[in-house]
């Protein structure tokens, strides 16, 4: 199934955090023509929704059935590793299950079966942890997409219908930012950016604009923003 009527792929993020109940209270809520199924321990999701008092029948499938299995419940990908429930609890031992859960969505979404990827949140302390090498969600994916062969320069926008926002740098301190900020870097996420507003989001003229570190700048300040602003044009 490929297109528009394809299902989203949903991940359980961390089994202790909000995840379960994001699931649940989304199907609850749901649009007939907007389908979804999440990679998850269907135990977990049941046990949560008795948790939450909320009424909604689990429905195991396979990521080809998850649009019918919509029609009678949430849908679920049981994964292969086990989930502890412990709500409030994060632990090592939930982390092969959280990983998984994003390699078969994104799996799903790449064999054309599901439509594209929404993302639970992960606790990134856990997955360190039992040996998780990225610094986050959004290098992950980017890592995953170019092992099949589709070379990435992630980028992570926040939205809104006002204003989009993409950091150039994250997950890394704040006192490491301004030696990780070159022009270079900025040039190139605020092209990705640009090219992506236009393909994606249908933005046909795209405004970007550059907030420095220090909004009052200084001297010498004006120079290196009218060379980033030259160079996105």
């Amino acid at each position: 199934m490929t297109g528009h009527t394809a299902p989203l792929a949903m991940t359980m993020g961390d089994p202790a955090g909000i995840g379960p109940e994001v699931a649940l209270a989304a199907w609850r809520d749901r649009a007939p023509d907007a389908p979804f199924v999440i990679f998850a321990a269907p135990g977990l999701l049941a046990a949560a929704a008795k948790r939450a008092g909320l009424t909604a029948p689990i429905v195991e499938t396979d990521p080809a059935g998850a649009r019918a299995a919509f029609a009678k419940g949430l849908p679920v990908v049981p994964l292969k590793n086990l989930v502890e429930d412990a709500p409030g609890r994060p632990s090592a031992a939930n982390a092969a299950a959280t990983i998984e859960s994003i390699e078969r969505a994104v799996e799903a979404v790449r064999q054309g079966h599901l439509r594209a990827v929404v993302t639970n949140p992960i606790a990134k302390a856990t997955l360190y942890q039992a040996g998780f090498k990225y610094p986050g969600h959004t290098e992950y994916l980017g890592a995953l997409a170019e092992a099949w062969g589709f070379p990435t320069f992630p980028v992570m926008m926040i939205w809104s219908d006002t204003l989009a926002v993409v950091p150039v740098t994250i997950h890394i301190p704040l006192a490491d930012v301004a030696g990780a900020l070159t022009a270079d870097l900025i040039i190139k996420t605020g092209r990705i950016v640009d090219r992506d507003l236009r393909a994606r989001f249908r933005v046909e003229r795209p405004r970007l604009a550059v907030a420095g570190l220090n909004p009052h700048a200084g001297e010498g300040e004006g120079a290196r923003r009218h060379q980033v602003q030259r160079a996105l044009r």
